[in-house]
Order: structure tokens, then C-alpha cells, then sequence
């Protein structure tokens, strides 16, 4: 036997409401299916065709069209869900965020499980009271606060070269990233399978080491990269004079780190002799303020950390591939807070852990 549609009649106060059901973007989305149901109902639209048209099945359809019959629209609202009454109170909740913020006993931290034994709720439970309140005590950062004295002044100099560039010149991001291993597993990557992730060795021969010189364009994102067997300031200077031929009759500002090479005596009679080249320092153990750092990890990620390479011609093979690659499409990496904002937030970090400012 078919499904006849029943004649329906719909008031017009309730056609508008439920029009405006169907146009609401903040509404739930059951409630403009039912909309269309019952107006589509009241248009003659047979049950068969409505429930290919919605994508429903004759059953839903004849559901919600009985439910405005009976009940109107009161009828096609939700429901409240039968069920046990909310058992987590305020009260629990607030002790669960306190236990998890000391430590246990014999242990750094509390797992689900073991929370929810002391506390006496389900470890559902409390991964969804860690959710809400945005605990993560699996996690931990390092951090680490700059002794230079001249942090100020170099936080200033560098972030003032991100927010606002002298015009006509171009800022770089230089650094080295030293001693890449050209590790080869002991035996075949195995690939990713449908409910298996790759899998690798933990054993590995090592091949070999190169450094790799880079320097990210602040404004574009593009990256100039060279390998050099070794990281002294004679291959510093070699990619000096890269950078030279690069980037012609530019004013040049280099943003480095403090590292020795970078400063060596050959390095300072290079730059006297090229005034277009200046060099700015972030401040030691502030690593974080130099750009190209954020490009080094997405490289040790996406092509070494999972690579096997035989020999290290063929690690900085992969390195100019990468290089190549990401040039075509390069993301600019945009700095955003100036250094009073850094500063405010440092000092506010400083007073909760007690730190003198």
C-alpha cells in the first residue's frame, strides 16, 4: 500500500512562521526540514516525492505531518529528551578543574581514567569537564625567559622591521640550520593503508650531515636556501655573496641571531665593504622572533623527519626539491604584535610564575 498525503491545512500566521523557519540561519536545521514538510504537504506534494525531494524517508515525513495535525507548531518544536536528570553539578565540575590543575601523588599529571576513579565520575565524563574549560594535562610547552640585557631595545628593533619595513628595502629572515642527518631506515617505509597508519623503523644508519643556509623574504614568504657541508662563517659569508647576486642593488636588512658565525671579524669586513647590507640581532635565547624559523619546522616535518635517504646528496636533493616546491606557492608568514605588547605579556607571565621583572 502508498503513502497518500492526507489533506493539510496551514494557517497563514503559521505559513509565515514556518517560512521564516526555512530562511533561519540561526535555528536548528530539523526545524526547517519539518517546515518544508508541512508546507509542501499543504501544497499537495505527495509523501513519495517529498521524501526523495528532502532526502527523508516516507515514515519522517509522515511523522512531522501528523505532529502539526495534533499538535501544531508546539508539535514540530523539539522535544525535551526522557532520560536521567543531569548528574555533574557546579559544584563537581569545579572540583574536577581544581584536582586537575595539582599534581597527583607519584605522578606529573592526571590521566582521564585515574581522575575519574578519584572524583568518582566516568572518564567520559571528565574529558568532556577538560574540554569545556580547555585543560589538556597530556600537554606541556617550554618556555624560556631572555637574559639579555639589551632585550628591549633588539625586541624593538626586530619587530619594528615586521610592522613596518623601510620602503624600497627588503627584509630577510637568515639562519642555519645545522647538522641534518641523512639517516637511512634499515628497512622500507611501510605506506598508509586504510585503517593503518605509514610505519618506519626505529633503527636507522647514519649517512652523513649538511647544513642548510636559508633566508625567508618577509614580505613575499619565498625562501633562498644553500647546503654547505659545514656551518662557519666562510659558508656565511659564501651565502652572503649568494644573497648579493640574488638581490642586486637592494637595500638589505638581515635579521640573525647571535651566533658566533654571524659575527665573526671576516663577517663585519664583509658588511663595511657593502653598506646595503645591515644586520639586526633578536636577543639571545629568542629564537622564537626569527621568522624563518617557522619555515625550518615545516621542513623538518614535511620532507626529513619521515625521510630515508642513502647518502647526503640525496637528503639535500630532497632539501632543493622542498625548496623548489615551495616557491611556486609560499606562504607569508605575518607578524602581528608590536613590542610593548610582547613586553606586557612577558611581564604578565613574569608576575604569575614571581619572577622579578
Amino acid at each position: 500500500m502508498g503513502f497518500m498525503a492526507a489533506a493539510l491545512v496551514v494557517k497563514e500566521t503559521d505559513r509565515t512562521v514556518l517560512e521564516q523557519w526555512m530562511r533561519s540561519q540561526t535555528l536548528p536545521q530539523a526545524w526547517g526540514l519539518r517546515a518544508r514538510i508541512v508546507l509542501a504537504t499543504a501544497d499537495g506534494e505527495g509523501v513519495r516525492a517529498m521524501s526523495r525531494s528532502l532526502g527523508v524517508s516516507p515514515t519522517t515525513v509522515c511523522q512531522w505531518r501528523e505532529r502539526y495535525r495534533r499538535d501544531g507548531l508546539a508539535g514540530l518544536k523539539t522535544q525535551p529528551r526522557s532520560g536521567r536528570p543531569r548528574v555533574v553539578t557546579d559544584a563537581k565540575e569545579r572540583a574536577v578543574v581544581e584536582a586537575t590543575m595539582r599534581h597527583p601523588r607519584a605522578a606529573t599529571h592526571w590521566s582521564a581514567r585515574r581522575l575519574a576513579r578519584q572524583v568518582g565520575l566516568s572518564s567520559a565524563t571528565v574529558h568532556r569537564i577538560w574540554k569545556k574549560y580547555g585543560l589538556q594535562p597530556h600537554r606541556v610547552e617550554k618556555f624560556k625567559f631572555s637574559t639579555d640585557p639589551e632585550f628591549a631595545s633588539k625586541l624593538a628593533d626586530v619587530a619594528g622591521l615586521y610592522l613596518d619595513p623601510p620602503e624600497r628595502a627588503l627584509v630577510l629572515c637568515v639562519d642555519e640550520k645545522s647538522q641534518i642527518q641523512a639517516l637511512n631506515r634499515t628497512q622500507p617505509l611501510l605506506p598508509l593503508r586504510p585503517g593503518l597508519p605509514a610505519r618506519m623503523t626505529h633503527d636507522y644508519k647514519r649517512n652523513g650531515t649538511t647544513s642548510l643556509f636559508a633566508a625567508l623574504e618577509v614580505a613575499s614568504g619565498k625562501i633562498h636556501g644553500r647546503c654547505f657541508p659545514k656551518h662557519t662563517h666562510v659558508e656565511f659569508i659564501d651565502f652572503l655573496n649568494s644573497l648579493e647576486r640574488v638581490y642586486p642593488r637592494r637595500e638589505i636588512h638581515l635579521i640573525c641571531d647571535n651566533y658566533g658565525t654571524h659575527k665573526h671579524p671576516a663577517v663585519r669586513a664583509w658588511l663595511e665593504t657593502r653598506p646595503r647590507f645591515q644586520l639586526h640581532f633578536t636577543p639571545t635565547s629568542a629564537s622564537w622572533l626569527n621568522l624563518v624559523e617557522r619555515w625550518f619546522r615545516d621542513l623538518s616535518q614535511k620532507r626529513i623527519r619521515r625521510g630515508s635517504f642513502e647518502s647526503v646528496e640525496a637528503l639535500i636533493a630532497a632539501i632543493e626539491q622542498y625548496l623548489t616546491t615551495y616557491n611556486v606557492h609560499p606562504t607569508r608568514f605575518t607578524w602581528t604584535k608590536d613590542a610593548d605588547m610582547i613586553l606586557a605579556k612577558i611581564d604578565r607571565c613574569k608576575a604569575a610564575l614571581g619572577t622579578p621583572h
